[in-house]
């Protein structure tokens, strides 16, 4: 079989190039391995922003959609001090530039975009080849191919598409997440319900930190950090939720119970995040019939962009072919040529925030730069 769009992944990035390309008349099939949109959970929480986000979602007709999901209120963040003491709060008062919804709402606006079929589910690539005059082989686990005129790979931060394009691969950045969750807090756990207010909480101290996040129905999202290298982890057994719960609340010892009691009272076992990110300059020549967006072109370490630069490079990409029907390579080469330097910034951009976390002079940096946000606007 023979197809003219090829897109790999059916997250935000591939989801939105695939909506924007209908929104053009252009056809495109999308392959996931996830069974169906309900197989995996798809993540907690993403504020979508003014500057690359949103127009993505209008850019695909759906801004109305996304605004239906909006939870009023998240926007408020505040910044604790490892004894509970509140250091800086951010109020939500309806004019931020950021809203928040929840990932798998999002997702499943945008799967209901599109055509019924389009969203191949079960469909593990792996691998691909270049059959020449821009034309790719793309293999799936179950044996089965499919050759297309153009290749998109949207499969993230270990993408089988990336090696026809690059030969770089992630690397560890330092810093893992251990992720937790306390559902119903309001009720069962009023201290962490309080210490979080509306929003998102940060408690950091150099080198580690707690990060959690309210999102709907009384859930408490938490991502606990800490920099330490993966041989450290590897000696977890995380396996066993009690041991594992034990030995990350240790490197907490002292802190408040409020916050301590995000990982000792979680409703989930702990489950480990390690961070990678792709070179901070990642670039590549270009290739006839294929390309890359989101983690799978430019996997930085988290820092608010990436679900939105994913959606980005999806509705840029596919308003570049729209605006050359009969020139992809003018469309991937006019796509490209935009992405690299609006990718590089963000991964910049992702490493000052990640120092201003964890870094020496945590938390008080970051709310030096918070300020200065405030008064700079």
């Amino acid at each position: 079989m023979t197809t003219d769009v090829t897109i790999i992944g059916a997250g935000l990035g591939g989801l939105t190039l695939a909506r924007v390309l209908h929104v053009h008349g252009i056809p495109a099939t999308v392959y996931e391995a996830d069974a169906s949109s309900t197989a995996r959970a798809q993540g907690g929480m993403l504020d979508i922003h003014e500057h690359d986000g949103q127009p993505a979602l209008q850019e695909a007709g759906l801004y109305d959609e996304f605004r239906s999901l909006v939870l009023e209120g998240r926007q408020q963040m505040r910044i604790l001090d490892r004894d509970g003491t509140v250091l800086f709060d951010q109020p939500d008062d309806g004019t931020g530039g950021r809203p928040e919804v929840q990932r798998a709402e999002l997702r499943q606006i945008l799967l209901d975009s599109l055509p019924a079929g389009t969203v191949r589910w079960g469909r593990k690539v792996t691998g691909a080849r270049a059959l020449g005059e821009g034309r790719h082989e793309v293999t799936f686990a179950d044996g089965g191919t499919v050759v297309t005129n153009l290749l998109v790979g949207a499969d993230g931060a270990w993408s089988r598409v990336r090696p026809l394009l690059s030969a770089a691969t992630p690397a560890y950045t330092g810093t893992s997440f251990v992720e937790t969750y306390l559902f119903d807090v309001d009720t069962r756990h009023p201290a962490a319900a309080k210490a979080a207010g509306g929003g998102s909480l940060l408690a950091l101290a150099p080198g580690k930190g707690i990060q959690a996040h309210r999102e709907r129905g009384g859930t408490l999202h938490t991502y606990l950090a800490l920099r330490k290298p993966q041989d450290w982890f590897a000696a977890v057994d995380f396996t066993d939720a009690d041991a594992a719960t034990a030995r990350i609340a240790q490197e907490f010892d002292g802190w408040a119970p409020e916050l301590t009691a995000l990982i000792t009272d979680s409703d989930t076992a702990p489950v480990l995040r390690p961070l990678h990110a792709l070179p901070a300059e990642h670039r590549w020549d270009r290739v006839p019939g294929v390309t890359l967006l989101g983690d799978a072109a430019h996997l930085s370490a988290p820092n608010g962009e990436g679900a939105n630069l994913a959606m980005y490079d999806g509705a840029e990409l596919g308003k570049a072919l729209a605006a050359h029907p009969d020139n992809v390579e003018a469309a991937l080469a006019e796509y490209e040529q935009a992405m690299f330097p609006r990718s590089t910034a963000a991964a910049a951009d992702g490493t000052r925030l990640h120092e201003l976390l964890f870094g020496d002079d945590a938390p008080h940096g970051l709310i030096t730069a918070f300020v200065e946000d405030e008064q700079n606007p």
